[in-house]
């Protein structure tokens, strides 16, 4: 199934996508896509649906994030040996993890407004697993049980905010609008191997990155049994998985996101989002 979250900002309904790409409202059987619509037993009864006796939803519509009432957003860094590389840092001997604030969380194809005294903004495309059910201290061979689907993210970065004065990660990752997911969730049962997926984005129509899942240094299996150990992973909580190289932080000389600018990632089998760069403006 494709899962997805449409209308205006704040007043999202919930919805799958048919077989013909049309958006059928799931309203009358689920109140939204969170933590409790992803359990195994949920999303069972979601599969037994007729699409065709759903609501129809108009062409255009706005898709919100596809994932509501999110606890937590769990990231992994340098996940890809090339993307070590052009960032200078040594490739980890295990998981790199950091966090994002659930603030940043915006719809696909919603504008990302730059933070106020942005210099170094940064695009990273990655696959998203979404969590279905409680994991606590899993095995990797496991791990994937605990997945409800998978979706595209697009981790913006404010480098100077991450790397420069005190280096926090945190606060270079988590300005409002900087964790487009979506446009919808696709469950696990659709995407068979995690790791056998192309993986691209695109700033103004040229490509900077171009990779594929099977060359993360650690799988999402070895990556959700890691976080595992540390805190328990709850329904509805994103783990980002890393991104690929090409990054604007690693061009010669770098290249960094400016107001106007045209964002559009994909991954195969879940989609594609577009973004519009805008620039802070003060609110008064």
């Amino acid at each position: 199934m494709k899962l997805v979250r449409h209308g205006d900002r704040g007043c999202e309904r919930p919805g799958l996508i048919d077989d013909e790409g049309v958006i059928r409202d799931l309203s009358s059987v689920v109140p939204d896509i969170n933590g409790e619509t992803l359990a195994p037993a949920q999303l069972a009864k979601l599969r037994e649906l007729s699409p065709q006796d759903l609501p129809q939803i108009r062409g255009g519509t706005r898709l919100g994030p596809p994932v509501s009432a999110i606890g937590k957003i769990i990231c992994v860094g340098l996940n890809y040996h090339d993307h070590a590389e052009e960032s200078k840092m040594a490739v980890p001997a295990e998981p790199v993890l950091f966090a994002k604030a659930v603030s940043a969380i915006n719809g696909p194809n919603d504008a990302v407004v730059l933070p106020k005294g942005a210099a170094k903004s940064d695009w990273e495309v990655e696959l998203v697993a979404v969590i279905g059910r409680r994991a606590s201290n899993v095995a990797a061979y496991e791990a994937l049980d605990y997945v409800a689907g998978f979706c595209v993210g697009n981790d913006v970065s404010e480098r100077a905010f991450q790397l420069e004065g005190t280096g926090q990660w945190l606060k270079g990752k988590s300005f409002d609008t900087s964790a487009p997911i979506g446009p919808w969730l696709v469950t696990r049962d659709e995407i068979p191997d995690p790791h056998d997926l192309s993986i691209w984005l695109e700033v103004d129509k040229v490509r900077y990155q171009d990779s594929h899942t099977s060359l993360m240094i650690f799988g999402v299996d070895e990556i959700i049994s890691f976080i595992s150990r540390f805190m328990s992973l709850q329904p509805g909580d994103l783990v980002f998985t890393g991104t690929p190289p090409g990054v604007g932080m690693g061009q010669n000389p770098p290249i960094w996101l400016q107001p106007a600018a045209i964002m559009h990632c994909g991954i195969a089998g879940l989609g594609e989002q577009h973004q519009r760069v805008v620039a802070w403006r003060e609110t008064v």
